[in-house]
């Protein structure tokens, strides 16, 4: 099989920027009415490693009620609009024209439009008419690597295809000042909202392509990550630590996700990993036998943008490729999402 070379990465956040610090405040100033052991989970604000966010909607939106109809209405824009920075930035950089694209990979789990968001700002891209549309719903954050595999298989099948792959998540617009729990308080202070994409096609320059792709799917974790659907909106399921985990049972699972893929832990050069939470990142580095700090640039898109979900492992994969002293060695992105599920995905140099 030729595989598919990634040309181009975009990205995109929206304008309305959310300081670390004025989330706890607004954080204390209500949670601490409704949930008594607030002062117990303030500190997940300050160790986040988060120092802003960038937010769908305007700080007093966020204030107002809403439910399904006002946060459908605001995904439903704020997402065409980064879905289209995003796709626009990385198709330039891949030296084409939306026109030149075949297939477009939508990946989406914080809203839901139908028509899907890619045939909502078609017009407005300059898609041809006949673009062939894949749009996916609910991989939540392990969509960045599912997604970017899937768009790869579907480039390697059709040799010489042009496939825009875009991530676009709005996290933010699930925020519920009517639930009074630790998950809900978690995902507050962790959430940021932004949009990733990529185009791959089996000819052009590139540095990396897609080699292969494997997931690994924990049995009995269903309940770990996902959306509790409500009236008022979504709301974040948390059952389990995370963090907890990854540090139990990652390494297994990658072991067989490695055998899967044909490679070993001394064949790949670095890693790429979602960035979920600062503790999370921590329990990556310690089941990846890896020296604390090895993971910098996950940090640092964390500390920019916070947990975006799907697009996040995007921008730290782009941030990589822009280092001109990034060893040439293969690149393994990691990714946890609903399911439970590792979600890896083998990128190899290309010369």
């Amino acid at each position: 099989m030729t595989f598919a070379r990634l040309l181009g990465i975009g990205r995109a956040v929206p304008p309305n920027v959310m300081p670390q610090d004025e989330a706890l405040e607004w954080a204390r100033s209500h949670f601490s009415q409704i949930y008594p052991a607030f002062a117990r989970m303030a500190p997940v604000f300050a160790n986040s490693g988060i120092r802003e966010r960038q937010l769908a909607m305007p700080m007093d939106w966020y204030f107002q009620p809403q439910d399904w109809v006002t946060r459908t209405i605001a995904y439903r824009k704020v997402a065409g609009a980064l879905f289209v920075e995003a796709a626009r930035d990385a198709i330039e950089a891949s030296g084409l024209t939306p026109d030149m694209i075949d297939m477009v990979v939508t990946i989406s789990s914080t809203g839901v439009a139908t028509p899907s968001i890619e045939a909502l700002v078609h017009d407005e891209l300059g898609l041809r008419p006949d673009v062939v549309r894949v749009p996916v719903f609910g991989l939540g954050c392990a969509g960045g690597v599912s997604g970017l595999a899937l768009a790869a298989r579907l480039a390697s099948t059709q040799p010489g295809s042009r496939v825009l792959f875009v991530a676009v998540e709005l996290c933010t617009l699930s925020f519920r000042d009517d639930l009074a729990n630790k998950a809900n308080i978690v995902a507050t202070a962790l959430f940021g909202d932004g949009a990733a994409a990529a185009v791959l096609c089996t000819e052009g320059p590139a540095k990396v392509a897609v080699r292969t792709a494997s997931e690994h799917l924990w049995p009995g974790t269903l309940d770990v990550m996902g959306w509790d659907v409500a009236p008022q909106g979504l709301g974040v399921i948390f059952a389990q630590s995370i963090p907890s985990l990854v540090t139990k049972q990652l390494r297994p699972a990658l072991e067989l996700l490695l055998d899967r893929m044909d490679t070993s832990m001394d064949q790949i050069g670095r890693f790429v990993c979602h960035p979920g939470g600062t503790k999370v990142i921590t329990a990556l580095e310690d089941s990846l036998e890896l020296e604390t700090g090895t993971l910098d640039a996950e940090r640092l898109v964390l500390a920019d943008h916070g947990n975006m979900s799907a697009p996040t492992v995007m921008f730290v994969l782009q941030r990589l490729l822009a280092d001109a002293d990034l060893p040439k060695r293969d690149m393994l992105m990691l990714a946890l999402g609903p399911g439970f599920t590792l979600s890896g995905a083998l990128l190899e140099p290309v010369d």
